[in-house]
């Protein structure tokens, strides 16, 4: 037993430094040596490696564009717990939500998963679903809730969202004192578009943005 865990530390290790050097490779433009390093990596079963190989093929880094192939990366990836991944995967179904069977709820799924990973984007396009009763049932309220976590996390567009929600939202309590300090924070983050929605709420009620 002992001599099983050295043979993986060292393995850990060889793989590690492989991963360094496509990362390196990567970085420098050496797309395809990248891609060939963590292909092999990413067979051997590394995460991080898979998720990266999905990466390369759906932004089309040194090879043709394949959302197909990063999709079965992102997915292996996503398995083992990757939470970028996870994410991606999300995107993916999300886009294809329309056009494909049960799109919305693998996205929701995945969402789910990103977000127990500490993916803040994930936590608002969860939200997005919710608000719009994609794959869900539409309920503005876990929307907002949704949209809350990723504010707190400092998403701007998040942050926007749950303003948003907070100020007219249906169904919702509406709190136009957290609706002008969300607004406010992402334009501080450079959200331009809470620029037309903060004037729109101090027009409506000036006396919330009396500082």
């Amino acid at each position: 037993m002992k001599h099983l865990c050295i043979f993986i530390i060292a393995t850990v290790t060889l793989f590690a430094n492989e991963f360094n050097q496509a990362v390196e490779d990567y970085n420098n433009g050496g797309y395809i040596k990248a891609l060939n390093t963590f292909y092999t990596l990413a067979k051997k079963g590394d995460p991080k490696a898979q998720y990266n190989v999905g990466l390369i093929y759906a932004n089309g880094k040194g090879v043709q564009k394949d959302l197909a192939k990063a999709q079965k990366w992102y997915e292996k990836a996503a398995k083992q717990g990757n939470g970028p991944a996870q994410y991606n995967l999300a995107l993916l179904y999300h886009a294809s939500g329309e056009s494909m069977d049960h799109g919305y709820e693998k996205a929701k799924y995945w969402y789910e998963k990103a977000a127990e990973a500490g993916i803040m984007q994930a936590y608002n396009n969860l939200a997005t679903l919710y608000l719009e009763g994609s794959g869900v049932a539409k309920d503005q309220g876990k929307a907002l809730e949704l949209f809350e976590k990723a504010a707190n996390m400092g998403s701007p567009s998040a942050q926007v969202n749950a303003a948003v929600l907070y100020a007219w939202g249906e169904g919702i309590i509406h709190n136009k004192m957290k609706a002008y300090e969300n607004f406010k924070k992402a334009l501080v983050a450079g959200q331009s578009e809470a620029s037309g929605y903060l004037d729109r709420l101090c027009t409506e009620s000036a006396w919330v943005c009396q500082d």
